[in-house]
């Protein structure tokens, strides 16, 4: 429960935030390179941080005596200015649904996977469920009955499931009696921890493509595979929201979604809210990766090999031809106009490094 100081610090914000919408004189455009003194101008978030439960009260007491709009400082503004501000500074702690519907968004992406290169398994799980854990052991069954000796797991359209789950499909890596993660809720007693009962199905190198889609459950996957089985993280840092959600539903029927209980790792390490962070940071627009997701049914590949060119080489020269110039104008005009091909970085990468990793192995 908020106390007074803190619903008075957010209605604070508030109010400081409509002192600055009122409209200002002009001033002349500030300079270039900031002199010392300026930059070390704390902001005004740091300054309300700094203040104490005697100053935001003093602060509020003069606001609704002395504003110059007092319908601006009523207890139902103060109670509004306080929710905003809340869900300003806890992003993912709350959330507030305009309906009954969930706000846990389901992943719009199934099952995908295909093998590279005869030993490295692409698996792109999506939602983190029952049935999709089915085809994950299917598929490394196979896989490994083959010898594949790499997998790549791809958690960017895994935003939903529930951490129980997320666990199960953990458990297919991680080795047996390895404590995977645990939930733990506003007193000790509400901890519930997770340990693998099982041996892995899968035992060679992991690699878990991650961004910001990746939420939930599959965050408290991607941190088990980096902690317990040494997998790389490689893409971007998850969306910070591996939290257990409370429904509160408002008198309205609009919902708040209070973050009851956090996933934490056995190194007492949380998840919430800042993520789980690569191990190789590579950056791709999320609008991009969706569209190849979409429109990757007929296999990955296309998004990772560049399909090869005319190009000049022995046999050319020995012909005395240049299959980079004997090309029609038209189509070499067309070629200019093209756009760049989508290509998916993350999986490349993780493709590179795989290779790299299993070369050095062997050596």
């Amino acid at each position: 429960m908020l106390n007074r100081g803190s619903v008075a610090g957010i209605s604070f914000l508030l109010a400081v935030s409509v002192f600055g919408q009122s409209p200002s004189p002009k001033s002349s455009p500030a300079p270039a390179s900031p002199s010392p003194s300026q930059s070390a101008t704390p902001s005004t978030e740091q300054i309300i941080n700094s203040l104490g439960e005697n100053d935001l009260q003093a602060a509020i007491a003069a606001l609704k005596s002395n504003f110059t709009n007092p319908e601006a400082i009523t207890d139902t503004e103060l109670n509004r200015a306080t929710l905003q501000g809340l869900l300003m500074r806890m992003p993912g702690g709350l959330v507030l649904v305009p309906g009954k519907e969930s706000a846990q968004a389901e992943s719009s992406f199934p099952f995908y996977s295909e093998v590279f290169e005869n030993h490295i398994a692409y698996i792109r799980v999506g939602a983190l469920d029952a049935n999709n854990l089915k085809e994950l052991d299917k598929k490394l069954q196979d896989f490994t009955a083959k010898k594949g000796d790499a997998v790549i797991l791809d958690l960017r359209a895994s935003g939903s499931g529930d951490f129980a789950t997320a666990a199960e499909f953990g458990k297919r890596f991680c080795p047996k009696g390895k404590t995977l993660f645990s939930v733990r809720g506003p007193a000790a007693r509400e901890n519930k921890g997770f340990t693998s009962d099982r041996d892995p199905a899968f035992q060679g190198l992991v690699a878990v493509l991650a961004d910001s889609d990746t939420a939930g459950g599959a965050e408290a996957l991607a941190a088990t595979l980096k902690l317990n089985d040494k997998a790389l993280v490689i893409g971007q840092t998850t969306a910070g929201h591996a939290v257990e959600y409370s429904d509160v539903p408002l008198p309205s029927g609009k919902t708040l979604r209070v973050a009851s209980a956090e996933v934490v790792l056995p190194d007492s390490q949380p998840l919430f809210p800042g993520g789980v962070k690569p191990d190789l940071p590579v950056d791709m627009s999320i609008a991009d990766k969706r569209q190849i997701f979409r429109q990757g049914e007929k296999g990955m590949s296309q998004f990772v090999y560049e399909t090869e060119r005319p190009h000049l080489n022995e046999a050319a020269l020995i012909a005395g031809t240049n299959p980079e110039l004997d090309i029609p104008d038209a189509q070499r005009r067309l070629r200019a106009r093209e756009k760049p091909a989508l290509r998916d970085s993350v999986l490349q990468r993780a493709l590179d490094v795989v290779t790299s990793l299993e070369i050095y192995q062997k050596r």
